[in-house]
């Protein structure tokens, strides 16, 4: 099924340097966490009620883990390596607690590049709005392939 527009590739592996970056900034909102908990159906009242939250070491409700790995997959998918990448391999530490309505800035950075896997590892930190460190990640993403066929097509 096709649907849509076709979409540009995201970079190959062969476009890709060790050191290539990305800086991106996320606020994270009521509507965000809402369609997260409907889809997941994850009834966590530490996530979204304030009066469960209060009597937690938090205080407050906490953003799901899983929701900030989504929007670090989800920047590889559009930006870094881009459309057609997958991700292989994902390490992850949550350092500090996301409480909701922050913003954090996420800044990766291509570390490796390995043409013999076809493969590419990324590092990622994002911090909050005080500049503490909430999230580090390592990611190992395998970057768009060209078939033959459609080389033969960028290329007429």
């Amino acid at each position: 099924m096709n649907i849509g527009k076709p979409r540009k590739l995201g970079k190959t592996i062969d476009q890709i340097e060790e050191g290539d970056s990305l800086s991106l900034t996320e606020s994270i909102e009521d509507n965000q966490l809402l369609l997260y908990l409907g889809l997941t159906n994850d009834a966590n009242p530490l996530y979204i009620q304030h009066d469960y939250a209060q009597k937690t070491s938090y205080e407050r409700p906490i953003v799901p883990s899983i929701m900030l790995m989504g929007i670090v997959t989800s920047a590889i998918s559009k930006h870094l390596p881009g459309p057609g990448s997958h991700v292989v391999n994902f390490s992850v530490n949550f350092v500090a607690p996301v409480f909701h309505y922050e913003t954090l800035t996420f800044d990766f950075e291509v570390i490796k590049v390995d043409n013999r896997k076809d493969v590419v590892t990324i590092s990622v930190e994002a911090v909050n709005n005080e500049k503490q460190r909430v999230l580090d990640a390592v990611v190992m993403v395998q970057p768009p392939v060209i078939t033959k066929l459609e080389s033969e097509e960028i290329h007429e």
